[in-house]
């Protein structure tokens, strides 16, 4: 049996789908790859996401222990998201899969 956020999953591949499904999740996992970001860059490079979905979003990945959430002391206190290592892990899958359909469907124009 395998589990994320709360609903358990007989197949881990119908997991890891229910991972990545929804609009803004891809894209928030791979803008966080390359390592911290703070939630206003994390923002920025993604236009269009509202700061509730952003942050709805990030709840469910820490909860689920795929990131980390970083307060800063400064003024105002700054927040820095990062990769767990079964996030990392979850990009080398995704980097896979994008690598596939690149070679399945062609390269983008």
């Amino acid at each position: 049996m395998y589990t994320f956020d709360g609903k358990a999953y007989d197949c881990p591949f119908d997991c890891f789908i229910d991972i990545i499904k929804g609009k803004w999740r891809t894209s928030i996992l791979l803008a966080l790859a390359d390592g911290p970001v703070f939630f206003a860059s994390l923002q920025r490079c993604l236009p269009g996401i509202s700061a509730k979905v952003l942050t709805e979003n990030l709840h469910v990945f820490e909860r689920n222990s795929l990131i980390t959430r970083t307060v800063h002391a400064t003024v105002p206190p700054t927040v820095a998201y990062s990769l767990t290592d079964r996030g990392q892990k979850l990009i080398r899958v995704m980097q896979g899969i994008n690598g596939w359909g690149d070679g399945f469907f062609g390269k983008p124009f």
